[in-house]
């Protein structure tokens, strides 16, 4: 599967820090350390909706990160996933009465332009679950043959994965089991249904159910795959075990990425011997609400990504907006937010457009140094701020540095993602469309 075109990343002087980030499993800040590639899986989209700002705020955190590591010298190896078949995305095409096959390409399509327009780096390997079903098929069946995983006694087909013999399963959330079990329920799970062993048992294989397709599956049983086994079996694919990274929204903490986790480390252990973490860091990225309240899609309440670009929105304003606070704090999006963004975007621009400013060395330090500390985006904006008031408050006898403004606009460019040359959009969708998002149960 195709993803979008990269931007250009200016060459920096030196390099920058180490980065440290939030991990969920330890519940502290902890030192990344990657080899010579440091290597990031971000979960990706379910393409049936638009991309509304809190997906956009979660794809802009791990842009950061792929940044950062750029900065301190390390290739990065990033690897996103589409969920290309799966519940919402069937249903939504069914309501509207098209091919689920075309409303998947299609909303793929929007969501590319969407990254493009934001400037997100692109992932190494862009992957569908329905490219990844015979591999999938096999992982279901090594289950099955080591006892790991069951199936259902009721005619349906459907295989289970037997989360008893999983000695790791909780650790990634922390969570204890009513709590599991309630989240379970929110987010897709069925715990329960009747002839499970457990009910935090999750589905590996969903057999075939009149007019959803299906492709051939284990022990012969045609259907399509669960959810979490997708990306367990995609990582495992592209970048190994014991990656640096595993990205997503603070949603995804139970029950996928732990999900993910226990699928991908029994199927190691199983194949190879080995007992590999799945990851060395879970990281997640906080909601952003609106009057309040959480985004979602049942509350009716989304603001979307190709809707403020068919208006004519800058989207390194938007940009600029969902970065001025941090990405762990849940936080609300509001008109005056987009208006301090625009606001700052030009102010920004105008002392880049400078051919002289306030020395720009203290602002590249501070931006590594901030974004190094676990992402601390809001700091970094405020010494460009900082910097952009002095070089446009400066008179014909401060002493000023040539050539400053370049310096401090290619490192807002390569760490922040913002481009400060002149504002040009470029063509945008119908704002009345209905364009993909990532998975929301």
């Amino acid at each position: 599967m195709l993803a979008w075109p990269a931007p250009l990343l200016p060459t920096l002087p030196g390099t920058g820090p180490a980065l440290r980030l939030h991990d969920t499993a330890r519940g502290e800040v902890v030192a990344t350390n990657p080899g010579t590639t440091a290597r990031m899986y971000v979960c990706g989209i379910t393409p049936y909706d638009a991309t509304h700002l809190g997906h956009a705020a979660t794809y802009l955190a791990f842009d950061l990160v792929n940044r950062v590591w750029r900065d301190a010298g390390h290739a990065v190896h990033h690897v996103q996933n589409v969920t290309d078949v799966d519940d919402p995305l069937l249903e939504r095409a069914e309501r509207d009465g098209e091919d689920w096959v075309v409303l998947g390409m299609r909303e793929t399509a929007l969501f590319r332009e969407d990254m493009t327009a934001l400037r997100v780096l692109p992932p190494d390997d862009y992957v569908g679950a329905v490219e990844s079903i015979p591999r999938i098929v096999a992982h279901v069946e090594t289950l099955l043959d080591e006892g790991l995983a069951y199936g259902l006694d009721d005619g349906t087909g459907d295989v289970y994965h037997d989360v008893a013999q999983a000695p790791g399963f909780g650790a990634e959330s922390g969570y204890d089991e009513a709590t599991m079990v309630e989240l379970f329920a929110e987010r897709g799970g069925d715990p329960d249904r009747p002839g499970k062993r457990n009910r935090l048992d999750p589905v590996l294989w969903r057999g075939q159910r009149p007019g959803e397709p299906s492709w051939p599956g284990p022990r012969g049983v045609a259907g399509r795959p669960g959810w979490h086994i997708e990306c367990a079996t995609i990582a495992l694919a592209t970048i190994g075990m014991g990656f640096d990274v595993q990205g997503g929204g603070s949603d995804l903490v139970f029950p996928h990425h732990e999900y993910s986790a226990v699928h991908a480390e029994a199927l190691t252990a199983t194949m190879t011997g080995e007992k590999l973490p799945f990851a060395q860091a879970y990281v997640h990225a906080a909601m952003i609400g609106l009057d309040g309240e959480k985004m979602s899609k049942s509350r009716g309440n989304l603001v979307f990504v190709s809707k403020l670009r068919g208006e004519g929105v800058d989207p390194m304003a938007i940009r600029l907006a969902l970065l001025s606070g941090h990405y762990r704090t849940d936080r609300s999006w509001t008109p005056d937010l987009l208006d301090t963004a625009r606001e700052r975007l030009a102010t920004w621009r105008r002392a880049g457009a400078r051919p002289a400013g306030a020395p720009a060395a203290p602002v590249l330090q501070g931006l590594r140094e901030r974004l190094a500390d676990d992402l601390d985006s809001p700091g970094a904006i405020a010494l460009v701020d900082a910097w952009a008031a002095r070089t446009l408050a400066a008179g014909p006898d401060d002493d000023l540095e040539d050539g400053a403004p370049t310096i401090v606009g290619d490192a807002v460019d390569a760490l922040l993602g913002v481009d400060l040359g002149p504002c040009a959009p470029g063509p945008a969708p119908d704002p009345g469309g209905e364009p993909a998002a990532p998975r929301e149960r």
